[in-house]
């Protein structure tokens, strides 16, 4: 594709590593487009945040394209990953270290699967603690970093899917798909509590956004040499 697709617009699929924050995979887009292709400007956004330890796709929309970014945010999400059963942390996933054990001799298989049909439907899901959610001026994680208590509202979050696809305890590994704005490190500590025990997020990959899938996405690194073979 040349500069001019790119500046007129498109939507680009990105399989984001792990450990990159969203931003910084877009920046690094940006400066692949500008260095690359000799675009002096270029306007670039992403279709919904990843946290830097979870992977997959990541929809980044450039030029009058960035203009479907709030569609396709709107778009209901597939995700899968596994949760650690037995032991929570304040983050609800591994950005921070654990903070209580629990006991798991009484999760079976069967209880376990059968747990996920509470989940089903609209519910009532608090964001966790360690979130970009802004509350009193503040983001949440910087409450949280700061020691300070704060009152979070529940909000109304749809699940459509929720499958237990291998059962390894403590590690459960599961498919949910989910309307917008459903936090799965709330659902993996929710899980954990309806169930008797805690739970906590150690891995994440988003695999589709409505129509779009990570399988046809590309890594940053072939992005970059398509970008470049492209311009010789």
């Amino acid at each position: 594709m040349s500069a001019e697709d790119f500046s007129n617009g498109q939507v680009v699929l990105i399989d984001k590593p792990l450990h990159w924050s969203s931003f910084q995979a877009v920046n690094k887009m940006k400066w692949v487009l500008k260095s690359k292709l000799g675009l002096k400007k270029i306007k670039i956004g992403h279709a919904g945040t990843l946290d830097p330890l979870a992977t997959g796709l990541l929809i980044v929309c450039t030029g009058k394209f960035t203009k479907k970014i709030a569609e396709i945010q709107g778009q209901v999400k597939e995700y899968t990953g596994t949760f650690y059963m037995g032991a929570t942390t304040p983050s609800y996933d591994l950005e921070t270290e654990v903070d209580a054990r629990f006991e798991t001799a009484h999760l079976s298989d069967e209880l376990i699967v059968k747990t996920t049909q509470k989940f089903l439907g609209e519910i009532d899901q608090k964001p966790p603690i360690f979130s970009a959610i802004k509350k009193d001026g503040k983001r949440l994680y910087e409450h949280a970093r700061a020691g300070e208590k704060v009152e979070i509202a529940a909000r109304k979050t749809v699940i459509h899917e929720f499958e237990i696809t291998r059962i390894a305890l403590p590690e459960v590994d599961f498919r949910v798909v989910c309307s917008k704005g459903t936090y799965i490190r709330s659902l993996a500590y929710d899980f954990g509590s309806a169930l008797d025990s805690g739970a906590h997020l150690t891995a994440l990959r988003r695999t589709k956004i409505g129509d779009y899938s990570v399988d046809d996405a590309f890594e940053i690194s072939t992005f970059e040499d398509s970008v470049a073979h492209s311009a010789t």
